[in-house]
């Protein structure tokens, strides 16, 4: 039983234990490192428990019967010290590693960084590229060994951004700028996707991560250039923001100037906004329907004031100026 499923596991793999990066790989070694040091407790008491069982079974005259025993030092030594032990080398761990694996923490490397901005939308990936003018749909590439900071930021509702070949998981929210360093030293394609349930569509809102040579990359980017379309802001923009499922790959050619800044600040002044199909509000329907339920506050409140008409006056005077108020 044990041996077919040994065999059954061997077909499974885990991105997260088989990184591509310098991210990946500390997270990894962070994720082993303290996995190993909870198995120090977890191992013997697993062992123990069979052994106890086996030991002290009603069939085994052999076993010692003890039934004034109650106390131990050694015992109670062993199980507060190495507990208390593992929980301080960990505390130590996460302290280090919360620093040196700060997602908003540039990378060190001799290679100079690309910035690729990540706008999550209902229910697809947009990647601007602003040094190169261009941007893509589910899908998105860059040179191999270099460090490239992503902008994280939604059109939309909250979301996650996650290649989990790289590492680090970070989340997109509408109207804020987050960022996350990553680098991959294994060229190849490495699936991405959203990690934050966020609709209907969640399930389809995946994105291919393309890692390149240098030339390669820049061979891609002139395949970019070379496509049909552009996005322009805001008309293009709010276009390809209406909710889509599993939207194709697209290429833009050319992109309006400052692209990103401006999908950030549309959510900075109080503009309107499709939050997913059923949520577009004008601000005239709005003040029409505050209204209305103004009027309503008021026929209600008057109703109420008839209906309670031999209620003390002292109350009449509390509650008859917030029903004049709701009212004008």
């Amino acid at each position: 039983m044990l041996l077919a499923l040994c065999l059954f596991l061997a077909g499974c793999s885990s991105a997260l234990l088989d990184p591509k990066g310098q991210v990946g790989a500390e997270q990894r070694s962070l994720i082993l490192t303290s996995f190993g040091l909870m198995l120090i407790v977890v191992i013997p008491v697993i062992a123990m428990t069979l052994l106890f069982g086996w030991r002290y079974r009603r069939s085994n005259s052999v076993a010692k019967y003890l039934p004034d025993w109650a106390h131990s030092n050694a015992i109670e030594a062993v199980i507060w010290i190495v507990p208390c032990a593992i929980i301080a080398v960990l505390a130590l761990l996460t302290y280090k590693t919360s620093h040196s694996l700060d997602p908003h923490k540039p990378l060190e490397s001799d290679v100079a960084p690309i910035e690729i901005q990540a706008v999550a939308l209902d229910w697809k990936w947009l990647f601007i590229y602003p040094e190169q003018g261009v941007a893509s749909v589910n899908e998105v590439a860059f040179p191999v060994d270099t460090p490239v900071r992503f902008r994280v930021s939604s059109g939309s509702v909250m979301n996650a951004f996650f290649i989990p070949h790289l590492g680090s998981q970070i989340y997109a929210m509408a109207g804020m700028d987050n960022d996350v360093h990553l680098i991959a030293d294994e060229m190849g394609s490495y699936p991405g996707r959203s990690t934050n349930y966020s609709g209907a569509g969640f399930s389809g809102m995946t994105f291919e991560a393309k890692v390149t040579t240098p030339g390669e990359f820049d061979d891609w980017v002139e395949t970019v250039r070379d496509a049909s379309e552009t996005l322009t802001y805001p008309e293009g923009y709010e276009a390809l923001a209406e909710p889509s499922e599993s939207h194709p790959v697209e290429y833009f050619s050319a992109i309006s100037p400052a692209l990103y800044e401006s999908i950030l600040n549309s959510f900075h002044t109080g503009g309107e906004h499709d939050m997913g199909g059923d949520h577009q509000v004008s601000s005239d329907h709005a003040d029409s329907a505050d209204g209305d339920n103004a009027h309503t506050t008021h026929q209600a409140a008057v109703s109420g004031h008839d209906t309670n008409n031999h209620a003390s006056q002292e109350h009449a005077m509390r509650t008859q100026p917030s029903s004049v108020e709701a009212g004008g």
